[in-house]
């Protein structure tokens, strides 16, 4: 016979050889309730199995399944050398705490319908051709959502675009040492992770790249990238999501919108680097591959920083904001949202939104049901020291 969920309610008990009215105790039941839910005349609630879940250390899913929780395989897809055990159970650990949030929002019922996907069209055979359409396609999309223009977007407002065009979620956080970013989709969600960075246009190009993996469906298994290096990967599927980031993010019509006539000036050059917010180096080889420069001047291009462009515009403080910014951590607001809707409805428990957050839940619960301050001119009535009437003054 199936294990019935009334079954790993139980097996949560006798792993935690606690009385039943303990337990009760514990998950906010009154015994009476539990027995009636063990004895099959009560349901558990959505909230009640969160309780237990969380008292366990399992997942709701498993209580209502016996599933085992989704969890990725990792598949690094780079010719960089493959990162260590030890940055691997970092990762890991990282999407744990995405997968289990989405597990909690799909089992309430509250994930939200994503949009169609942009696909590779199948009357292309060539990888990098591919990779173009794919782009076109993800450009229209963007300007059906209102990002017309995408070289001049910052890059957290192209994110921000990118969330709300193609449903994907994404992650600018600490990713173990040599990961520039990561992707997963799974049929509830679409993941990427950028690591955080002092090099803003890096982060940008990952972002595209990552992106192009999703939408070229690559990323069924957790795909890891360490150290993206555009124009030297041999993995087809590498190729195509550096096409498809290169034609995302300096688009042809764009580029033809600013560049005029005849030969461009450096100060032209530098312009279109701070445009674009791209390296030089990225936009000296789109800029050959259109036709628009040399390869003799592409090399001296190449030979300057992004930073220099900067500078040589007049901006360095955007650089620095630019920077600034890509150093910054930063979750998905989505998943966040939809879970403390879920605990403000008392569908949940704070403990899917403080591991979501990586916030202890005694310390989420301060933040978000803080103790009431007292009215100004409020008198104490513990301080035996202070007389009737006497102001407490705490700084």
């Amino acid at each position: 016979m199936a294990e019935s969920v009334t079954d790993r309610v139980r097996k949560v008990m006798a792993a935690a050889s606690v009385s039943q009215a303990a337990f009760a105790e514990t998950i906010g039941l009154t015994p009476d309730k539990l027995s009636k839910s063990l004895g099959g005349v009560r349901r558990f609630t959505s909230l009640d199995l969160a309780r237990i879940a969380e008292f366990g250390g399992t997942t709701v899913d498993w209580l209502l399944t016996g599933r085992e929780p989704l969890r990725p395989i990792i598949a690094a897809r780079t010719s960089a050398p493959a990162v260590d055990e030890h940055g691997r159970g970092r990762l890991k650990d990282l999407v744990e705490r995405f997968t289990t949030a989405h597990e909690v929002i799909d089992l309430l019922g509250l994930s939200p319908e994503l949009p169609e996907l942009p696909s590779v069209r199948s009357d292309l055979k060539r990888y990098v051709d591919q990779g173009v359409a794919l782009a076109e396609d993800a450009l229209a999309r963007l300007a059906a959502t209102g990002s017309s223009a995408v070289g001049g977007l910052d890059t957290a407002d192209l994110l921000q675009a990118m969330e709300h065009a193609f449903g994907v979620d994404v992650a600018k956080i600490g990713l173990p040492e040599g990961i520039d970013g990561a992707a997963w989709q799974a049929d509830g969600f679409r993941l990427v992770m950028i690591a955080r960075t002092d090099v803003p246009t890096r982060q940008r190009f990952t972002l595209a790249h990552e992106l192009g993996h999703i939408l070229a469906r690559d990323a069924q298994d957790l795909l890891t990238e360490t150290h993206l290096s555009p124009g030297h990967q041999k993995d087809l599927t590498e190729v195509r999501a550096n096409v498809f980031a290169a034609n995302l993010l300096m688009p042809r019509s764009e580029i033809s919108s600013a560049v005029q006539e005849g030969d461009l000036t450096d100060e032209q050059l530098t312009t279109l680097v701070v445009h674009f917010q791209v390296s030089p180096s990225a936009l000296a080889a789109r800029l050959v591959q259109l036709g628009v420069i040399a390869p003799e001047t592409a090399n001296k291009l190449r030979g300057l920083t992004t930073q220099t462009c900067h500078w040589l515009t007049g901006q360095s403080d955007l650089f620095e904001a630019n920077k600034t910014w890509a150093l910054a951590r930063r979750l998905p607001f989505r998943p966040a949202q939809l879970l403390y809707e879920a605990y403000l409805a008392g569908d949940t428990t704070l403990r899917p939104l403080a591991a979501y957050t990586g916030v202890d839940v005694d310390r989420m619960r301060e933040l978000l049901e803080p103790e009431p301050v007292p009215p100004e001119g409020a008198t104490s009535t513990t301080d035996t020291d202070v007389g009737e009437g006497d102001l407490v003054f705490q700084p």
